[in-house]
């Protein structure tokens, strides 16, 4: 039986091919229109931008540089004589004061030379005396002698003899003299050496390290042994950092710094530079220079060997015009015609070829405006030229909407 419309099959078969094809039409078409959909969103959905206000602040320009909190000055105590330590009187951390004892070196072989030397001494005092003596009775002798030649009651030749014996009286009495001096500086020595066995502290300061133990021995040959490290004034310290080369004109002398360690990340610490060495230091074909920064340290926070990322201020300006950093880096994503003739417009307001440039919001659309830069620190740069003034928004960066992202999954349609 048919009707005005198509006769529906009657067979099984025939219906489920009939539905199949109708679902596969629908498909498709769905499929079609969530394309055309998806790209008609995107041409009419504007894009938003994040943006930040220029505004007048200061701009500060550092040199970035690492280096090692020292003592100021550190004093390495040694010792000028070999023996064994006996005592120890000082151990690290320790507060001493100039010409404190720290240390005592065994001083028996020493207290041994000290007698032996004044025994060597002395005997070469009274070895010199009794030749003086001797000289003298030679003297009287020959004074004698020449009286009696002239009277003729001594022979030429007894008077010679006298003669001889009172030169040769004279010469070993400049011996003895000699040995007197020998002798007397030996002693000196001994002495030198047992007081070299006590060890002093040179300066006020705090012991760093110790490097020995009671009972080990200490050898002074050729080079004199370590036994403490003396930091002489903690309170104030100094960094050791490397500059390197490309930045080192920019250092000088008396700028502020500031800097952080491991040991305390959330506190800033502030320093100045007291020198600028113009020693290179090369390593690895890099060249750096050493630069010394002056720390007060009154609570006692700060320790010697302490990594320091310092920050150098090299430039400073108050008062002047600055924008984000970021948004001299940004470039609209939009090429098309629209964006030509906005860039053309802002080139037009400009009115001249500076040689950078920074995109502000107008009418909810970038406008091009030719600045030029100044100095810039980590997140903020100088405005010296241009028509960009404080209050204006500048483009930083263009924000993708979130339905445009969510659209771009579905672009595609269901799956068979």
């Amino acid at each position: 039986m048919k009707s005005g419309s198509e006769q529906l099959p009657k067979s099984n078969n025939s219906r489920d091919k009939y539905m199949k094809k109708i679902l596969l039409v629908a498909a498709i078409s769905l499929s079609i229109l969530a394309v055309a959909g998806y790209f008609l969103f995107l041409k009419k959905t504007p894009p938003t931008y994040k943006t930040a206000k220029a505004g007048r602040g200061s701009v500060v320009a550092t040199v970035s540089a690492t280096g090692t909190l020292n003592a100021v000055t550190t004093v390495q105590v040694g010792t000028q004589v070999s023996g064994t330590i006996q005592k120890l009187f000082v151990d690290y951390n320790s507060l001493v004061k100039k010409g404190q004892v720290i240390a005592q070196i065994d001083p028996a072989i020493f207290n041994s030379q000290v007698q032996q030397s004044q025994g060597n001494y002395q005997s070469a005092l009274a070895n010199l005396a009794k030749l003086k003596s001797v000289a003298l009775d030679a003297a009287r002798t020959l004074k004698r002698n020449r009286q009696l030649l002239v009277e003729g009651i001594v022979s030429q030749g007894d008077f010679d003899t006298a003669e001889t014996n009172y030169q040769q009286s004279v010469a070993a009495i400049r011996a003895a003299e000699g040995n007197v001096l020998q002798t007397r500086g030996a002693s000196r020595q001994a002495q030198t050496n047992l007081h070299y066995a006590t060890i002093r502290s040179p300066v006020d300061g705090v012991v760093v390290s110790r490097n020995v133990d009671v009972g080990q021995t200490v050898a002074a040959s050729f080079q004199t042994p370590t036994l403490f490290t003396i930091a002489q004034d903690l309170t104030k310290m100094q960094i050791n950092t490397s500059v390197d080369e490309a930045d080192i004109g920019k250092v000088k002398v008396g700028q502020p710094a500031v800097f952080n360690v491991d040991a305390y990340p959330e506190s800033q610490f502030k320093g100045v530079v007291s020198q600028v060495r113009i020693a290179p230091i090369i390593t690895q074909n890099v060249v750096t220079y050493d630069v010394v920064i002056i720390v007060e340290n009154r609570d006692l926070k700060l320790k010697p060997g302490m990594t320091a990322n310092v920050n150098i201020e090299v430039l400073r300006r108050e008062n002047i015009l600055s924008i984000p950093s970021a948004a001299l880096r940004f470039k609209p994503a939009d090429t098309g015609e629209e964006t030509k003739q906005r860039s053309s417009a802002g080139k037009s307001r400009s009115g001249d070829s500076l040689p950078q440039r920074v995109f502000i919001l107008q009418d909810g659309k970038p406008l091009r405006v030719s600045v030029q830069s100044g100095i810039t620190d980590d997140s903020h740069v100088e405005i010296v030229a241009g028509e960009l003034r404080s209050g204006q928004e500048v483009i930083i960066e263009q924000v993708l909407p979130k339905k445009q992202e969510s659209s771009a999954g579905r672009a595609m349609g269901p799956r068979f």
